[in-house]
Order: structure tokens, then C-alpha cells, then sequence
């Protein structure tokens, strides 16, 4: 899949995205022309994915220089600022997204007017964009080298294209073994409640050709037993020195994974390790009952009932074969601080 996930729109000087909570059955391109309109979509999933929030977070600081016309650079900056933190807000897990809003913003801090201010936030934000494709393309890389030439992958959720600028992490790894000659197929958990990985990542596969089917989350420890797994991927939204967050299941899949000696990898650039924070610092996300409690108008709970929705769930780093990163291939244990290295294959 080689279309953009989220791109900059030069002639109108807003940000486009495909609007992924319409999918498979409808795929379009909406328009964000306003940051309140962006963090719309970041907290309806309409965008979502680690690196695709980091890039859409740098989309995000131009864009907001772009609306503001205040020619005082201070209260241009105070106004841009209030916005990246609003933007931050919306996502508290995902560490990408405030790395690509924090860093498109600290290009501008030194500007001598809001244009130039616009126009080099605008330039490092295409350049977050296309680090990406970058980036993925290598995680890719060095993650095919550990597929054996026939197997079959397990995922959860959705670390593909749509999950990035464009080809993917955990999808980017299938995809470059695919390419490299193997013969790849994919398990694709549903991931509910969202259902990412029946609606998106079995699109993608589809879309590319490439043998997919989906199971309920419950059914992957019953393959795995049956020995019709041959390896998990992941991405992840956020890498501790002590563990993954990523899609809540994550951890249930890495805990059968290990009892039945299948290797469980994670695919994810470098902005999404988090080296200053433990597990124990991390806010889980909590979303809506309601993703729980209706599936479109069909109500699936008593009104009586309330529930617990944890987007995300923290995998020990004992549980990770290796993460697969555009640096190389890293394995654990990680220490705390430790800045992800140049190389270091297992």
C-alpha cells in the first residue's frame, strides 16, 4: 500500500487524511482546516497509529501557525503553543504525537515573524513525514531478516500504513519479507472494540494481496497451542525500559506466545521509545463506554452496566523477543535512559 495516510495539501494549506473509521467499506480523504477539526479526528481514531500521530502532530504545530495572523511573535507563539498542547492532550499514551508536536515547535521558537515562523514549521514537518516513510522502510528491513522463508504471523490491531506515513512497522516487516521472496501469511485479530485489525489491517493485506484471516482476539492462544503460529508482531505506542504499550491484548498474545515458545517482536521507530519514564509513570488511555456498549445501534450491554475500556496495555520487556527499529534490531533487557543504539543485533 503505497498511498500517504496523512499529508500537508500546498494549495489549500491544510492537512488531509484518510478517514480511517470509515473503513473497508468506504475509503476517503477528509480535509482538517483547523486544529480543533485535527483533534477531532485524533480522538475519533480517525487518524491513529503511533508514527502517524507523530507526523500528524508536526501537521498539526504548521497548521496552527497558519491560522494564527498575530504579528506580535510573542503572542504568536503563545498561541501556536496553546494549540500544540491541546493537541498533546488528546492521545496522553501515544509518546509520537507529542514528539512530532513538540518537535516542529521548537524549530519556530527562534523565528524572526509569524511567515518565517509558517514556513519552517511547514518544512520540518514534511521532513517528520518523509522520516517516516524512511523509517519504516528500514524497520522493515531489518525485521524481514527474522521470518523464516514459510510462516504464518500473528498481529493485533493495526501497525500497517494507515498506522503510518505509508507502508507500516509491524505490516512494513510482512511487507518486505513478502517482497524479499518469502511466503508470508497473516493472522489478523479483530482488536476490539474498534476492530482496527478486521476493518484495516486485513484491508491492507487484502489490498496487497497478501494472505490474511481474521480471528477473534480469544482464538490466538488456541492457534498458538495447535502450533498454526509461527511468530507475533506488533507495533507499539510507546517503548519503556521495562515494557510495550501498545493495543490493549497485546500483553495476553506476548503471555501465550511465551508458554508456547513462539517469539513475540515489536516493530517501532525510535521516537516511539520513551527513555526517561517507567511503566509505572505511564497514564493508560481510557476511552468510552460506549465503544463497549453498542456496535453502530446495536446496544450489546445493560444501561445498568458499566465498563472498564483501556485503549492500551503495557507488555513486561521480559515477554519481547527483539524490537525491530530503523536503528537495527535491540533485545532486552533495555536499561532505563538508554538512548536506542546505532546497531545491536541479537
Amino acid at each position: 500500500m503505497e498511498d500517504k495516510t496523512i499529508f500537508w495539501d500546498f494549495e489549500k494549506n491544510c492537512i488531509k487524511l484518510v478517514e480511517q473509521t470509515l473503513l473497508p467499506t468506504e475509503y476517503r480523504i477528509i480535509s482538517c482546516e483547523s486544529v480543533e477539526r485535527l483533534a477531532k479526528a485524533i480522538k475519533n481514531l480517525e487518524v491513529r497509529g503511533a508514527p502517524a500521530l507523530g507526523v500528524a502532530g508536526g501537521f498539526g504545530v504548521a497548521l496552527s501557525a497558519f491560522r494564527h495572523d498575530d504579528e506580535n511573535m510573542d503572542g504568536f507563539l503563545r498561541l501556536v503553543s496553546d494549540d500544540a498542547d491541546y493537541l498533546i492532550s488528546t492521545r496522553p499514551t501515544a509518546v509520537n504525537l507529542s514528539w512530532g508536536v513538540k518537535r516542529v515547535l521548537s524549530t519556530i521558537k527562534d523565528a524572526k515573524n509569524p511567515k518565517e515562523a509558517r514556513d519552517i514549521a511547514l518544512l520540518e514537518a514534511v521532513a517528520i513525514a518523509e522520516e517516516d516513510e524512511k523509517m519504516c522502510r528500514l524497520i522493515g528491513k531489518h525485521g524481514a531478516d527474522y521470518l523464516p522463508e514459510k510462516c504464518t504471523v500473528l498481529t493485533h490491531c493495526n501497525a500497517g500504513a494507515l498506522a503510518c506515513y505509508t507502508w507500516g512497522t509491524a505490516l512494513g516487516v510482512i511487507r518486505s519479507a513478502v517482497a524479499a521472496g518469502k511466503e508470508i501469511s497473516v493472522i489478523s485479530c479483530e482488536t476490539r472494540p474498534l476492530n482496527q485489525g478486521s476493518r484495516l489491517t486485513a484491508w491492507e493485506l487484502s489490498r496487497d494481496n497478501i494472505p490474511v484471516k481474521t480471528i477473534t482476539d480469544s482464538t490466538a492462544a488456541y492457534l498458538m497451542k495447535k502450533g498454526e503460529i509461527d511468530a507475533v508482531i506488533v507495533g507499539a505506542d510507546r517503548i519503556t525500559h521495562d515494557a510495550v504499550f501498545n493495543k490493549i491484548g497485546t500483553y495476553m498474545h506476548a503471555v501465550c506466545a511465551a508458554h508456547h515458545n513462539i517469539p513475540f517482536y515489536v516493530a517501532a521507530p525510535s521516537s516511539t521509545f520513551d527513555n526517561i519514564n517507567s511503566e509505572s509513570d505511564i497514564i493508560i488511555e481510557e476511552r468510552s463506554r460506549d465503544e463497549l456498549a453498542f456496535c453502530g445501534n446495536k446496544q450489546l450491554m445493560p444501561d445498568s452496566v458499566n465498563a472498564l475500556n483501556y485503549a492500551f496495555d503495557p507488555t513486561p520487556m521480559e515477554l519481547v523477543t527483539a524490537i525491530f527499529t530503523e536503528k537495527g534490531v535491540l533485545k532486552p533487557p533495555l536499561l532505563k535512559g538508554e538512548l536506542v543504539p546505532e546497531s545491536r543485533d541479537i
